[in-house]
């Protein structure tokens, strides 16, 4: 699961993995393995993982779901070499490139899946034409995103918060503002208009509750992804006030936990 890199106008923002990880990449996982078992895909089964970032997808495909092969997929060398690093497998190999042109030949996949990257490709629509020629006759095609609108509440309690303190800066940045098309009707259009059959969209939600209020917020210190970049750049002062709002707004259990979740859209149809 990988994000800005496809040629986004933003090459650094994702550019460690291990800065991905405390932040979002311990989510992403519980929502690809839903995503996964929903897909119902065979064993023995080709793969395409595009955008396959630090590789948890791919990850999981390999141990849970029997694959032939399985390729990743990803602009980002920093990303391919943490995957390779966590990764090991003969059945399994990665290569960088982009989803608007992808380095793989004619019908050579059964499922072709992406996990939170769709929303950053420039052009999406050409993105999804570059999967029906990768994909075989009768293959799976399909992503997930995340709610940004609503349903992922880490990031929209920190935009929220942000925005009160700073409306003119933080509304740029907000991915609900930003990517649009991280909503059902946008999603089954982008993929009915691709030529694909039986497209269906549905919610998958996870639970994430954060040990206390230090394991939330120390990920946005780290820059990278669009909130904590904005956090990273903001004056001390200025973050102080953030993080001081933060705290006075999330929930906090009893045994001092913060109990959030995460919601994601995911999207699949059938190549004819």
């Amino acid at each position: 699961m990988a994000a800005p890199g496809q040629n986004s106008g933003e090459p650094s923002l994702w550019a460690v993995g291990e800065a991905y990880e405390p932040y979002v990449g311990r989510w992403s996982r519980l929502v690809a393995a839903e995503f996964l078992r929903r897909l119902g895909i065979p064993r023995g089964a080709d793969w395409l993982d595009i955008g396959c970032g630090t590789g948890a997808l791919s990850g999981l495909i390999l141990q849970h779901h029997a694959p032939a092969s399985i390729l990743g997929v990803d602009p980002s060398e920093a990303f391919l070499a943490y995957a390779r690093r966590g990764l090991s497998d003969p059945r399994l190999s990665f290569r960088q490139g982009d989803a608007q042109a992808l380095p793989v030949p004619d019908a050579a996949f059964d499922a072709l899946v992406s996990g939170l990257v769709l929303n950053f490709v420039p052009d999406q629509p050409k993105a999804l034409a570059e999967m029906r020629r990768a994909a075989r006759p009768g293959a799976a095609i399909a992503a997930y995103v995340w709610d940004y609108a609503e349903g992922m509440q880490m990031m929209r309690r920190f935009w929220d918060a942000a925005a009160a303190l700073d409306p003119a800066g933080a509304s740029g940045k907000d991915e609900a503002l930003r990517f649009a098309r991280c909503r059902p009707e946008p999603l089954r259009a982008l993929f009915e208009q691709a030529g694909l059959l039986g497209v269906e969209v549905a919610a998958i939600e996870i639970p994430t509750r954060f040990r206390d209020f230090e394991d939330y917020w120390t990920p946005f210190l780290r820059g990278g992804a669009p909130a904590p970049a904005y956090c990273a750049a903001l004056p001390e002062d200025r973050r102080a006030a953030l993080r001081e709002r933060l705290r006075a707004t999330l929930p906090v259990a009893a045994d001092g936990s913060i109990p959030l979740s995460a919601r994601a859209w995911a999207v699949r149809g059938t190549a004819g």
